[in-house]
């Protein structure tokens, strides 16, 4: 195989969970062309974040070894609404709000890809062309019994929850898709294989030499549990700004931090081994989570951004007084989270929870340097704070 392939299967596996099949990809790589590559995103939220840039970022770098990048926009998609992972019907968009949402993405994306050098396309070109009559013959092409092969129809059908006869065709749309385009490779969360194994066999359908697919791990939220989410608000998003997004990352447990630099970080691999090891022999944490955190607000905003927000967080903490050393304390909630009173508790720095909430109404309560004036503030799973009640108690906190 020539070293240039090799190279490039290298550049497709880092930070993948399954190339499939790797053989193929190859052989494509081989002819010594640029491949059409593929993603698409359903514009079902306006703005884009952290767990999204995990395929961007792939993107780029299979972009900078010159393939063809197509960004695709599911403006007809996310008119049925992706039933991958759903227990219920996905309530459906109408046009108006996902026109708008299209908007926003084709803007935000160029923060990572080359604007120059990627396809924007819109899947509702062809699938709207297709008409009722093409979408017919779609149909014809999958049965019933391969659609209830996937896990999450499947769990549907056996506990006798409902399933919509348009949320059948999703997979089928999403698969024409690759036909359309004449795709090479599909990227997609690994939530999104049955699909992307849909495109592969359309396209054997439509006499295409099927598409590679290569699945990415989706990032958890800032909970540490649920993958990141703008409606579990456990999310940071691209566009927020620099102070908010990097007090996000300072709040994530350092166990995460790890996941986040596999997963979202442009450092070599080699830096962030580095990093790891210099770690677990006893450097600060703190010092890698603020390295991790500069580097995504400087991505997003500027370098100069990256600074103040640094200095702003820091800021916050020396007008809170907290000392370098305070006791760390572990609170198990089984992914649930906890009511910032009850945490205090769990922490040790009150004696009761009624003692919280009274500090609280005297904003003698403070989280990550915030004075705390919401009494129903739950903290979320996963994450690690430092409460302090009154001048003098401190605990650094992590929840699981």
């Amino acid at each position: 195989m020539p070293v240039d392939v090799l190279h490039q299967i290298a550049v497709f596996r880092r930070g993948a969970d399954e190339l499939l099949p790797e053989t193929e990809l190859a052989t494509k790589l081989a002819r010594g062309k640029p491949l059409r590559i593929k993603e698409g995103f359903d514009p079902t939220r306006p703005d884009l974040h952290l767990g999204h840039t995990v395929q961007f970022n792939k993107l780029r770098q299979l972009q900078d070894l010159g393939h063809h990048i197509i960004f695709l926009v599911g403006d007809f998609t996310a008119m049925i609404g992706d039933p991958t992972g759903r227990n219920v019907t996905r309530p459906a968009l109408s046009r108006e709000e996902v026109e708008a949402n299209a908007r926003t993405y084709t803007d935000q994306v160029f923060l990572i890809l080359d604007r120059d050098k990627t396809e924007v396309a819109f899947n509702s070109t062809w699938l709207t062309a297709l008409g009722s009559d093409g979408m017919i013959r779609l149909a014809a092409k999958y049965t019933v019994a391969r659609m209830l092969e996937r896990e999450d129809f499947a769990q549907r059908y056996k506990s006798e929850q409902p399933i919509a006869i348009h949320e059948f065709l999703y997979p089928l749309a999403q698969g024409y898709d690759s036909v359309a385009l004449r795709a090479d490779v599909e990227l997609g969360g690994t939530d999104q294989k049955f699909n992307l194994l849909v495109g592969r066999e359309l396209q054997r359908h439509y006499g295409q030499e099927p598409q590679v697919i290569l699945t990415l791990p989706l990032l958890e939220g800032l909970d540490g549990v649920n993958k990141m989410s703008k409606s579990m608000d456990n999310y940071v998003g691209i566009t927020e700004p620099p102070a908010e997004m990097f007090g996000k990352l300072m709040s994530i447990s350092d166990d995460l931090m790890w996941r986040y630099y596999d997963l979202v970080s442009l450092r070599a691999a080699e830096d962030i081994a580095r990093l790891k090891r210099e770690c677990a022999e006893g450097r600060n944490p703190r010092e890698a989570k603020v390295a991790l955190a500069q580097e995504i607000v400087a991505r997003f905003h500027s370098r100069r951004a990256a600074e103040e927000a640094l200095a702003q967080f820091d800021a916050r903490f020396r007008q809170g007084a907290i000392p370098d050393e305070m006791p760390e304390v572990t609170v198990h909630t089984n992914g649930a989270g906890m009511p910032i009173a009850q945490l205090a508790k769990q922490a040790g720095i009150v004696d009761s929870t009624s003692e919280a909430l009274r500090l609280i109404q005297q904003h003698g309560l403070r989280l990550d340097g915030e004075v705390v004036s919401d009494k129903a503030l739950a903290v979320l799973a996963g994450r690690t704070v430092i409460i302090q009640a009154g001048k003098r108690r401190f605990a650094r906190v992590t929840l699981v």
